[in-house]
């Protein structure tokens, strides 16, 4: 079975269409098209990893990343260690409201990091319509580990 990073890689270029709209194969899949999409990204590549998340705030996983956050703090499953394939939320302004998640998959040093994110771009961080490797600094996210 192939691993949720590996399935993260292979979307790597994929675009919305038509661009600005949110609608993607990801949203199709969920049954919530045209709407932000970077946590249905997730959703769906933990899938068809074969380990679906669950019901978080919908039945094939999750799409606001509040619910999920929410969610995954009750669970007790934010880590400081996280590993390949673990979810990452981001918080831009640190206001405490998490704008955008992706895919953890290696620490280039002790602060940055690179992840696999759906809906981004160099344009508009969590709505920019692509899928995408990303660099990015710890200080703005939290881990998720997924056993």
């Amino acid at each position: 079975m192939e691993s949720v990073i590996d399935i993260a890689e292979k979307e790597i270029g994929y675009s919305e269409t038509p661009m600005n709209s949110n609608k993607t194969k990801f949203g199709s899949w969920f049954g919530y098209d045209g709407v932000a999409w970077c946590g249905m990204f997730v959703s769906w590549c933990y899938f068809m990893a074969g380990k679906p998340l669950g019901k978080i705030g919908f039945t094939k996983g999750f799409a606001g990343c509040q619910t999920a956050v929410a969610y995954f703090v009750k669970k007790e499953m934010i880590t400081l260690k996280p590993v390949k394939g673990d979810i990452v939320f981001f918080d831009w302004n640190s206001d405490g409201r998490y704008d955008h998640t992706g895919i953890f998959s290696h620490w280039i040093d002790q602060e940055n990091f690179v992840t696999i994110e759906g809906n981004t771009s160099l344009k508009n961080q969590s709505n920019g319509g692509q899928v995408m490797k990303r660099n990015r600094n710890k200080k703005t996210a939290i881990f998720v580990h997924i056993p």
